[in-house]
């Protein structure tokens, strides 16, 4: 796991991702830019696949108790380490979605300290084809600063600073550098000797003895020198950031610009279903904008309520049943998506914990019944937490990567209940206002 050059080794890439979406962005476009990719739902408790370019590892760990994301974490990178990665690279969300007890610090540490006494982490969480970007160590959300954009309200991981350097910096014992724009734009040796002075005596741009080195980045080029200055590296080095730089990595291992993802099995017809408990900016637009029925999931409702579930299931029954709009089948959108003061007002009546549990569960639970009882095999989650939380109900262990319905949304391919069945699990905050009624015409 030493970053000495590209190796024939396969699989080359071993990452470990804190969500089930970012996972899945992330091997969307590795996948579409020429690489193998499998994705594995959990720690593993086998063998990583051994013959795939690109290993992900799709945890739950972006909100959950440090400690408790270390352990997991590092588990993930062991089990990487054995199927013989030559890069482990730590997946967070390209808006930094962290408080300042972590988990991407506690996360870096780590994964660094796994690595050996001289490693170095290095990334970026910039991801410019959907709207992000790092300057002067600050992110910016779509030409906004971070602080000013819509993840100031998140109900679990208010970003109210867009100096990611400080905010990391919260989060760890040890120094954080920054590679800036000056440095990045004058290419692959450029940022590669500032990286090594980093490891020694001070560089002109990085203070020395820095142990994470986050890198400006506000084009996909910036992400290309980056890839190509890992290259050149001769320490130990932990990758990270948003899918921006493993996509950038993969072309630099690929070779051969975008190869597109492997054309996945066909899905039998049948009722579709949408679950929605991202509380996103993006995602509201979404489910203001879906064009078909929808069952609204309200937390306190379900928490004065013990038949609230089972009232549910039967709206949804009913919905599945109906006609589809001109001849299409049923679409049925179930969501709990709302407005950040309502989100608010639930978590401060119910607890930050108990608001998202019934949440959670409740949307699970409508899920394994849509798919037992109502025939439904293909399926959009909104939300990161959701989709962890219906892909574990679903028993889903590794799914395959297939067509992009939008950058950063690819539908997948599992085996549910011994049969096939497609799954878009996406992050609350990509795809366009319309993708509730437009992704289902790519997918299996």
């Amino acid at each position: 796991m030493r970053a000495a050059g590209w190796s024939t080794d396969r699989p080359l890439l071993g990452v470990v991702a804190d969500d089930l979406t970012g996972a899945c962005d992330l091997a969307g476009g590795v996948a579409h830019a020429g690489l193998t990719t499998s994705v594995t739902l959990g720690v593993p408790t086998e063998p990583i696949p051994a013959d795939v370019d690109c290993a992900v590892v799709a945890l739950k760990s972006r909100t959950n108790d440090p400690a408790e994301a270390v352990r997991d974490s590092l588990a993930a990178a062991r089990a990487l380490g054995d199927a013989g990665v030559r890069y482990v690279y730590q997946k967070y969300c390209s808006t930094f979605d962290s408080t300042d007890r972590g988990n991407i610090g506690p996360v870096a540490d780590a994964l660094v300290d796994l690595l050996g006494p001289d490693a170095i982490s290095l990334g970026t969480p910039a991801t410019p084809q959907v709207g992000r970007t790092q300057y002067l160590g600050h992110l910016f959300v779509n030409g906004q600063l971070l602080s000013e954009s819509s993840l100031r309200d998140h109900p679990l991981t208010p970003m109210t600073d867009a100096n990611l350097v400080r905010v990391l910096g919260r989060q760890t014992t040890r120094p954080v550098g920054l590679v800036d724009h000056s440095v990045v734009r004058r290419g692959a040796a450029a940022i590669a000797a500032a990286v090594k002075a980093s490891v020694g005596a001070a560089g002109e741009h990085i203070d020395a003895g820095r142990r994470h080195l986050l890198v400006d980045a506000v084009e996909d080029a910036d992400l290309d020198r980056l890839a190509e200055a890992i290259g050149l590296l001769d320490v130990p080095v932990v990758l990270g950031g948003g899918a921006g730089l493993a996509v950038a990595v993969a072309r630099s291992m690929a070779g051969a610009g975008e190869q597109g993802a492997e054309e996945l099995p066909s899905i039998e017809a049948g009722p579709r279903l949408i679950i929605s408990g991202s509380g996103s900016e993006r995602t509201r637009a979404q489910v203001a904008a879906f064009r078909g029925k929808v069952i609204t999931l309200d937390p306190l409702a379900l928490a004065g309520d013990g038949s609230g579930v089972e009232r549910l299931a039967r709206d949804l029954a009913e919905a599945v049943h109906a006609d589809g709009t001109a001849g299409a089948p049923p679409t049925v959108l179930v969501s709990a998506t709302a407005a950040p003061s309502d989100v608010r007002r639930a978590q401060k009546e119910l607890g930050v914990d108990r608001a998202a549990a019934l949440v959670e569960d409740a949307l699970a639970q409508l899920a394994v019944r849509a798919v037992e009882d109502l025939g439904v095999r293909r399926m959009i989650v909104a939300g990161g937490e959701t989709s962890g939380a219906v892909a574990a109900a679903l028993g889903v262990k590794t799914v395959r990567i297939g067509a992009l319905a939008a950058p950063g949304v690819p539908w997948t391919y599992a085996t549910v209940r011994d049969r096939p069945m497609a799954l878009l699990l996406k992050s609350g905050n990509f795809g366009g206002p319309d993708l509730f009624d437009t992704a289902w015409q790519v997918a299996p």
